[in-house]
């Protein structure tokens, strides 16, 4: 099964369509969609080395896009929609605790969240909730989000003919550690932040 997604997010990485769909994942995952835009910016990276830093640049200013629209459902319908996506992921009794340590570590709380594997749209719509300060959130939603993205791009711009081969040849073994690393990392966050 995820050999075939990847057959197909590698073919379809030269389509017109390709960046608009990897521009509205990483939009609509900074607010509300699960699935994050690494699942289509390494692929697409993959495919097309060359552009990995586009792909990068395109992820960053739409999820930092998506991050207002979190922050907007945190800041005025956190009652309604907000607390729905929190619960969703499993984080609706974490919130209060987290708007707390917003009021003495929103900073650090945005750059290390917006790196880590826990969903994104839980720092927007809580930086909304706690009403953190919406411009210092912008700008340190570029820097977190862009270093995440381009970390992954110069990695794959560098290495992308090496990783895909190396990829394609093993991709059972490479999809295996993948996910113990994403599970492992998700967990990790959640029992350590």
């Amino acid at each position: 099964m995820l050999r075939s997604l990847y057959d197909r997010v590698i073919a379809a990485a030269g389509k017109p369509y390709a960046s608009w769909t990897l521009g509205a994942v990483s939009f609509t995952e900074s607010s509300v969609f699960p699935v994050p835009p690494d699942a289509m910016l390494i692929p697409m990276s993959l495919a097309r080395p060359d552009r990995a830093y586009s792909y990068a640049l395109l992820c960053t200013w739409t999820s930092v896009l998506g991050g207002v629209l979190g922050y907007t459902i945190g800041a005025l319908l956190y009652d309604s929609v907000g607390r729905w996506v929190i619960s969703l992921y499993g984080y609706g009794d974490k919130v209060e605790a987290f708007r707390e340590a917003y009021a003495q570590w929103g900073s650090l709380i945005i750059l290390i969240k917006g790196l880590t594997p826990i969903p994104y749209k839980i720092v927007t719509i809580t930086s909304g909730f706690a009403g953190y300060d919406f411009f210092l959130f912008v700008v340190l939603s570029i820097v977190t989000r862009g270093a995440r993205f381009f970390a992954v791009a110069f990695v794959l711009n560098r290495y992308g003919q090496r990783a895909r081969k190396m990829i394609e040849e093993r991709f059972e073994f490479w999809s295996t550690v993948f996910l113990v690393l994403f599970v492992g990392g998700i967990i990790a966050a959640i029992y350590l932040f």
